[in-house]
């Protein structure tokens, strides 16, 4: 049964109660169905919500962008090893080549281009942090792209809950999240 599952949220006994969940970034869609009643009652109970980050916030987007760019005008040329640097090179170009084949009807049915969908994912790569690189190489696969255009599950609930007109922030600050990954030294990454 659905409301046995371990459901990833703790609660806090106080009146009224509050909420801890554990989110993971990926497509909605692909764990919205799996996510226990329980969830998704205490959510639509809350009068407010608080995530990570305010995903739908842009002085986060674009904290989140800059905080992804090499310093001084560095390009990753100048950082990475030139071997490595070349595969990386090779393999963004394959990306791109099989971008289309892997766009779904609906995508292209939305007016998404492959050029497009390569640029807001991998534009600037050469000017990026080799953290922030290998982040989005990652997430550089088939199955990643067809369901590009799909909200992660923390910005769906976040747009959920200003649907709903809940009174929404976040726990963290763009910094705070940068900063340890820019911390990394290379051979961390």
């Amino acid at each position: 049964q659905q409301g046995d599952l371990n459901s990833f949220l703790w609660t806090i006994r106080r009146d009224p109660p509050a909420y801890l969940f554990g989110t993971i970034h990926v497509p909605y869609t692909r764990v919205w169905d799996f996510i226990p009643d329980n969830s998704k009652a205490a959510f639509h109970a809350s009068s407010s919500v608080y995530f990570e980050l305010d995903l739908t916030d842009p002085y986060t987007i674009s904290g989140l962008a800059s905080c992804q760019m090499l310093p001084h005008g560095e390009n990753l040329q100048d950082v990475l090893p030139r071997e490595l640097y070349r595969r990386l090179k090779r393999h963004l170009d394959y990306i791109k080549l099989m971008l289309p084949h892997w766009m779904t009807p609906d995508q292209r049915g939305k007016g998404l281009y492959a050029d497009y969908l390569f640029n807001a994912i991998a534009g600037n790569w050469e000017r990026k942090r080799p953290v922030w690189v290998m982040l989005m190489v990652n997430s550089l696969t088939e199955t990643d792209i067809r369901s590009r255009g799909v909200p992660v599950l923390d910005l769906y609930l976040a747009q959920e809950a200003e649907r709903m007109k809940k009174k929404t922030g976040a726990v963290e600050r763009v910094e705070e999240q940068c900063h340890p990954l820019n911390g990394l030294n290379f051979s961390q990454v």
